[in-house]
């Protein structure tokens, strides 16, 4: 990590995280860190929405084809193995850094929007009293 002692740094990749934020604000400060790298490289023209929305697809796409062959017992293992595992891991922190982008473009709190996503489905979903009752949206 830099030799600043900045209160918001975020730790690099692989160093410790004693002292480490509560997670909503390491979400925040990564979040933050995303907006700063991309400035300092002159890239705020190109992260709109449409372009955010296009590369955060792009990404999911490639954590899918990762599993895109794999049978349900081979996807649960898939953690499993180093190589595999690193490609995921390095799959999911590119979706999840477009989607923090893609949020902070368009002002968009993803953690009340989680939040409240959730309160929505669980209204429209509630716990059955049969298991034969529950169904999954695309039913």
């Amino acid at each position: 990590m830099s030799d600043t002692h900045d209160e918001d740094a975020v730790p690099a990749a692989g160093e410790p995280h004693s002292g480490a934020p509560e997670p909503v604000e390491r979400l925040h400060q990564l979040q933050r860190r995303l907006a700063e790298f991309a400035a300092a490289r002159g890239w705020q023209p190109y992260h709109t929405p449409k372009n955010l929305a296009v590369a955060l697809s792009v990404e999911a796409a490639e954590l899918v084809e990762i599993f895109q062959w794999l049978t349900p017992e081979q996807s649960a293992k898939v953690m499993e193995k180093p190589e595999s595992a690193h490609r995921v891991a390095d799959e999911v922190a590119d979706v999840l850094a477009y989607l923090l982008q893609f949020c902070e473009v368009l002002g968009v709190d993803v953690l009340d929007a989680l939040a409240a996503k959730i309160e929505r489905n669980e209204l429209r979903f509630p716990v059955a009293e049969t298991p034969t009752s529950n169904r999954h949206s695309s039913e």
